[in-house]
């Protein structure tokens, strides 16, 4: 009887692979049907983009990755120690440059001090003209032009509005 089952299965086995292998290929093939969740026709539907990002991310990315952009340079030792070198020269120089303009700045402010003093001295305390020519130094009168606000009452534009919207208090 065992020989009789083989047999049987031997003429059957190719007639089971070839009916299992149609069946898989079916449900592979086949596909749900679901109904959409939109009622509206499809052609109606609005065309599904990708998203973009940022425009400015996008254009940084294409120049950085872009190959056309050269490889960044890689100095050999010796010109690396020489563009150094220059580096360090120029900010020697740029730093001695604004040293004496610093002095410079500093020797007027000193002069202007001083000679402000000897104004305020100048007369004798206790008579009507004692410290007028100090006085008349530091009027300001038409520094502004015709009609102009001193630098004090001037505010940056800007986007936001001031803590204090309008000094009624302000005067001339």
């Amino acid at each position: 009887m065992a020989s009789t089952h083989n047999s049987i299965r031997q003429m059957v086995s190719p007639l089971l692979r070839r009916f299992q292998s149609l069946s898989l290929h079916a449900q592979n093939t086949s596909k749900p049907s679901l109904r959409p969740f939109s009622t509206s026709p499809t052609l109606l539907a609005k065309p599904e983009r990708k998203r973009t990002g940022d425009p400015r991310v996008t254009l940084i990315r294409y120049h950085l990755q872009h190959p056309a952009t050269p490889r960044p340079l890689k100095f050999s030792r010796m010109r690396a120690l020489r563009h150094w070198t220059i580096h360090r020269a120029w900010q020697l120089f740029r730093r001695k440059k604004l040293g004496a303009e610093e002095l410079e700045l500093q020797r007027m402010y000193q002069s202007m001090h001083e000679t402000m003093e000897v104004l305020r001295t100048m007369d004798a305390p206790g008579t009507k003209d004692a410290g007028r020519l100090y006085r008349v130094a530091l009027e300001k009168k038409g520094i502004f032009g015709k009609g102009g606000v001193p630098v004090e009452y001037a505010r940056l534009q800007t986007d936001t509005p001031g803590k204090e919207a309008w000094d009624h208090s302000w005067t001339r």
